[in-house]
């Protein structure tokens, strides 16, 4: 059969996705404004910018002939696929988005809840901090850890002075909540 008349599936939309940004089934998409903002802006680009330039390559490149060798064209079409993909994908996780503004909602508590940021001291003295973000805003290099991470599991509703245990990949931990903080940060 000719590849002209063969189509390539897009898949599911969250075909593709790291298992991490999975939500468990029947939760919430819970995320930092900051985060709703990034996503948002993100889409706006692809939507606004990206895909626009890339309609008009394909069209360049369509209009210059024979489409089976064209180079521009058959990877335009390829990339439009994948940034349509993406479109898809942030539309679904903006319209399943929940706002939580954690400086709003939480000011006075040692509790640790969405969007706390807490500094940890583990078993061997060392203090780490770590913001507890939507599954979407999980940033490790940047101590962003998703609410549905074990060590942010672990960490909800402990406070100030807790020791909390959780099963890490390295085996299970121990760490002691020293402080919980909420504030409104910019991705």
């Amino acid at each position: 059969m000719n590849k002209a008349f063969t189509r390539e599936t897009d898949g599911d939309d969250d075909e593709g996705v790291e298992p991490a940004l999975a939500l468990p089934q029947g939760t919430r998409n819970y995320i930092t404004p900051g985060g709703y903002k990034r996503i948002k802006d993100e889409l706006d680009q692809l939507l606004r910018v990206e895909r626009p330039h890339l309609v008009e390559v394909i069209h360049w490149a369509a209009s210059n002939g024979d489409r089976s060798e064209n180079g521009d064209y058959i990877y335009g079409k390829r990339r439009l696929r994948e940034i349509d993909r993406r479109i898809r994908f942030l539309t679904k996780r903006l319209d399943l988005a929940e706002v939580v503004d954690p400086a709003a909602r939480r000011e006075n508590t040692d509790q640790v809840f969405f969007g706390a940021t807490v500094t940890l001291c583990d078993e061997q003295g060392e203090e780490q901090t770590y913001r507890i973000v939507g599954v979407d805003e999980t940033d490790f290099s940047r101590n962003k850890i998703s609410w549905v991470s074990p060590l942010a599991r672990a960490l909800l509703k402990a406070r100030e002075g807790d020791q909390v245990r959780f099963q890490s990949p390295a085996g299970w931990r121990e760490v002691e909540v020293l402080v919980v903080e909420y504030v409104t940060i910019e991705p």
